[in-house]
């Protein structure tokens, strides 16, 4: 649905080699692919690293987006009756258009969300796998599946898998390109169409994203964007879709769940998290601090994943913070759309806000600041030091609270059940962190604790890029999971057929009932001893 608000992007200038937006021309390609209209006014987006304009993006009503999930309904139908190896074609098309035209994504990224570049190629590097593993593995996962039947021969039975209809997916603006691809993706190759709302602070990421797709063969109405406040146009969201996906904070995903439920229909949420590392007497001190500054650091600690609490053993902690300290100090921040920086900013100011009052929190309860502890106007608006905390005390809020930033506290312990048991001390699961050079003992460490994904010496990345694995939360970190078959299969409804042939299921005319369920029992018996069944 194209929009009728005038699109505007502007290219002000550079500060440091960074552009202040993408190419004017470019943003305004993409912003004309959304539904919007007069009765919403426009919102201008503003680039973290100099604040100046992106784009200015139109917003969607209640009515528009009302309209655009008609649409999709009518697309869904046609797209669902081609064959499952004609639409994970798509998919197979768009990892090598990603691929190819990967640098404007990075550029996109970097502006919109104000990654390291490095932290922006992780979202190029999961939109491809994802769409390969789909692309490969769809067609077996949604094929009919052949079950034993009540009665061996004359019972045939199966399950069908049938898209949902209209997915509607809300997606964060943290991982704009990784998340939408992750969510998007499987629900499309399930044969359902898809309304998407990105966030407005990284739409171009997500647009741009959908374009690659309808050049790679989706088609047209299959997947709509449509942009707006969720006081504005969530209702019709969730009136609307035949399923939700909704990754965000906590609070709002408990009061989404509670207004979907009254409708009956699905949902998976992907919501906060509290992430802890438990590093064993065993570990290499070296290789736990480098691995450490990228679980705590990466895309300045804005990823539901990335680790906010750190546990090591009292015979080893001191040398891991020093190390820890001199890793991180050796960060360098910066704003270039290159390599150069191993750190970018805040996306926000709210986000900036909060970290800062949470460092100030902290120190004003007791914490000791080891490194970092500032924010960085002279390299950009929201910019903020990668800080590693110690000391911290119960009293402080970021000790139960997420910060979702570049702020991570050290703590000590002397027995590993101890570190186990106050890792899993928190209403969050979503994920975790074990290092260790036995790893049979890690793997049995990371099935203690209760959390959706657990990786042994790497923070976040070994389950994030193993997509034939689900990824999601336990507990107050949210329901259902992405990747893996069950990233696809909750998209579908499964449907069990049975043909029966013969025999009943009922005693036949004449036969006694007593005599036909002792017959019935004995069969039972039997056939427990049958193999596949």
């Amino acid at each position: 649905m194209t929009s009728t608000v005038p699109a505007r992007a502007q290219l002000p200038g550079t500060i440091g080699g960074v552009t202040g937006a993408p190419p004017a021309g470019r943003a305004t390609a993409l912003v004309d692919r959304v539904a919007g209209g007069a009765d919403s006014p426009p919102v201008e987006m503003q680039a973290p690293f100099t604040g100046w304009t992106t784009a200015v993006l139109p917003q969607a009503t209640d009515a528009d987006t009302r309209a655009v999930f008609a649409q999709a309904r009518r697309a869904q139908r046609a797209w669902a009756a081609r064959p499952v190896a004609e639409r994970a074609r798509v998919l197979h098309r768009l990892h090598e258009l990603v691929l190819r035209h990967q640098d404007e994504a990075l550029d996109l990224v970097q502006i919109e969300a104000g990654k390291a570049r490095l932290d922006a190629f992780d979202e190029v590097s999961a939109t491809a796998l994802v769409a390969d593993h789909y692309g490969r593995h769809a067609p077996r996962l949604l094929a009919p599946r052949r079950a034993p039947g009540a009665l061996p021969v004359l019972t045939k039975a199966g399950e069908v898998r049938h898209p949902k209809g209209v997915v509607g997916i809300i997606s964060p603006w943290n991982y704009p390109l990784a998340l939408t691809a992750m969510d998007v993706l499987p629900a499309l190759v399930a044969g359902n169409a898809v309304v998407q709302k990105p966030d407005n602070q990284t739409a171009l990421s997500a647009l741009w994203l959908h374009e690659l797709a309808e050049r790679a063969g989706l088609p047209v109405d299959a997947w709509q964007i449509v942009l707006g406040r969720g006081s504005r146009i969530g209702d019709a969201i969730v009136e609307e879709s035949d399923y939700v996906c909704f990754t965000g904070s906590t609070p709002t995903g408990k009061d989404l769940a509670g207004r979907i439920a009254t409708r009956l229909t699905s949902y998976s949420l992907e919501l906060g998290g509290k992430n802890p590392m438990i590093v064993l007497p065993d570990a290499d001190v070296r290789k736990a601090a480098a691995g450490a500054v990228t679980a705590c650091f990466a895309s300045a600690g804005q990823l539901c994943v990335s680790v906010e609490r750190i546990y090591v053993h009292d015979s080893i902690r001191e040398e891991f913070v020093r190390e820890f300290a001199a890793r991180t100090e050796a960060l360098r921040l910066g704003a270039a759309l290159d390599y150069s920086a191993g750190m970018g900013s805040l996306t926000s100011r709210e986000q900036l806000a909060a970290v800062s009052s949470h460092v100030d929190d902290a120190r004003a309860t007791g914490a000791t600041v080891v490194t970092g502890g500032r924010a960085r106007p002279d390299l950009g608006p929201l910019f903020y030091e990668p800080t590693i905390l110690t000391g911290v005390t119960e009293r402080a809020r970021l000790f139960a609270e997420e910060t979702f930033g570049p702020v991570v506290s050290v703590y000590g312990y002397s027995e590993v059940d101890d570190a186990v048991e106050r890792a899993n001390d928190t209403p969050f699961g979503l994920n975790a962190s074990v290092w260790t050079r036995d790893a049979r003992r890690g793997w049995d460490v990371a099935a203690r604790l209760k959390a959706g994904t657990v990786n042994v010496n790497e923070g976040y990345a070994a389950t994030f890029g193993t997509v034939g694995v689900p990824m999601g939360g336990m507990k107050d970190s949210g329901v259902g999971r992405r990747n893996g078959a069950e990233g696809l299969l909750k998209y579908t409804e499964a449907q069990a057929i049975a043909v029966q042939r013969g025999l009943r299921l009922r005693p036949p005319r004449g036969l006694p009932p007593a005599l036909w369920t002792k017959a019935m029992t004995a069969g039972m018996k039997a056939l427990r001893h049958l193999p596949g069944r």
